[in-house]
């Protein structure tokens, strides 16, 4: 072992520091007990274009069509668990605004 290359735990050690560095530097929303990327926001709103354009996902539940999607992001899911779902993503949205990546918004965390 001639100081090549890094070893597997050294690599192993790497990867968990970027993604804790990724998350660490990552910006949140928090509304009604959630918490959300501002990432996160981002693909919804993409997800829900898609949508728009291909009509094909007519809700007929309570649920939001995009509760449906298999791409919506791992931590918009619970929010599909509410009975709230379809307002708590209307106060997202609402609240996911360029001012939230300035932390002009009190629900946003983790910008600077």
């Amino acid at each position: 072992m001639g100081g090549r290359g890094m070893s597997r735990s050294q690599l192993w050690t790497a990867m968990v520091l970027l993604l804790l560095l990724q998350s660490v530097q990552s910006v949140y929303i928090k509304y009604n007990g959630f918490q959300v990327q501002l990432e996160s926001m981002k693909k919804l709103r993409e997800l829900e274009m898609q949508q728009m354009s291909s009509p094909q996902m007519k809700s007929s539940s309570f649920l939001p069509t995009v509760c449906r999607h298999p791409d919506l992001p791992l931590d918009l899911q619970p929010v599909c668990a509410s009975k709230e779902a379809a307002s708590i993503f209307k106060a997202l949205k609402a609240i996911d605004t360029d001012e939230c990546e300035l932390c002009a918004n009190v629900a946003c965390t983790g910008c600077s």
